[in-house]
């Protein structure tokens, strides 16, 4: 990982096997396995005793962010649906692997109780949040247009992508201290939006102002607040969401899709200290992409 190399060729390249799962998806059955970073990834304490909550860290970009956290020396809570726990499982066992606590907590935040409790273990188990990780999000491919996205398919993707995200960083914040960070998941759709994916897109739009509005809210109170904007990402929720896997990622400059082990760094760099001059920002990783 450490050695130079072209980058389109550090990863598997698509075309890919056609594959399909059921929502919400799991790691296992995904061809290729997807890479977290688990035999690439070191640490070096940037975060030494930190306390973190990771939405979605059962897999995908969430699960390579709760490894990578473990391994700089945070401790990690982190959420995951009901149908999720065997990825979840794997999640908490690399972060013990860490030497650090892991709690896997199933909770829906689609619903505000629900995202008050999961602060309120946070904080009970803990004592305070350093850093939260605003990662969970819904997506669903409508080909067919505006008119085949039905209201309960808006409704999950408005509720997943930002109810929750307000919901929680409301409920966080009473145990944050001065030095705390929030690090929102948006998207490359939140600046060129896929037409099959409008319902989502416009939530990443969303998920960018509230970055930038919110950060200028919190930075009195010593609290930073960025986003990761990544391109296409090779997770579960790809199979489990989209009609065609074969050449997924393909569209990037770079030819292929990320691996969730290339965002974790970006989320360790943004929890740490040395981003201390950095908020309102979003950091792009898009593959080549341009972005505003």
């Amino acid at each position: 990982m450490n050695q130079p190399q072209h980058p389109a060729e550090q990863h598997p390249q698509p075309d890919f096997p056609s594959q399909e799962q059921p929502h919400p998806g799991w790691t296992g059955p995904m061809d290729p396995p997807p890479d977290h970073g688990e035999k690439s990834y070191r640490g070096s304490g940037r975060l030494e005793g930190r306390k973190a909550v990771v939405t979605g860290g059962d897999s995908g970009i969430g699960r390579a962010v709760c490894l990578a956290f473990a391994r700089e020396g945070a401790d990690v809570l982190f959420s995951h649906l009901d149908e999720e726990a065997d990825d979840a499982r794997e999640t908490a066992r690399w972060v013990k692997d860490a030497g650090r606590r892991a709690i896997p907590v199933s909770c829906d935040i689609r619903e505000e109780a629900n995202c008050r409790s999961l602060m309120d273990r946070a904080a009970d188990e803990f004592g305070r949040v350093d850093v939260l990780v605003n990662n969970a999000a819904y997506q669903m491919s409508q080909p067919e247009g505006i008119e085949a996205i039905s209201t309960e398919q808006f409704d999950r993707v408005l509720r997943t992508n930002l109810y929750g995200m307000f919901w929680l960083t409301k409920f966080a914040l009473p145990h944050m201290p001065a030095g705390s960070s929030i690090i929102n998941s948006t998207s490359v759709q939140a600046y060129k939006p896929s037409p099959h994916l409008l319902d989502y897109a416009m939530t990443k739009g969303a998920i960018v102002t509230f970055t930038q509005g919110l950060a200028q809210m919190l930075i009195d109170r010593g609290i930073r607040v960025n986003a990761v904007a990544p391109g296409p990402v090779w997770t579960p929720l790809i199979p489990a969401t989209l009609p065609d896997t074969v050449k997924f990622g393909k569209q990037a400059p770079i030819g292929r899709p990320a691996q969730p082990a290339e965002m974790a760094p970006a989320y360790v760099f943004l929890a740490s200290q040395e981003a201390s001059f950095i908020t309102a920002e979003i950091v792009n990783a898009t593959g080549g992409t341009p972005l505003p």
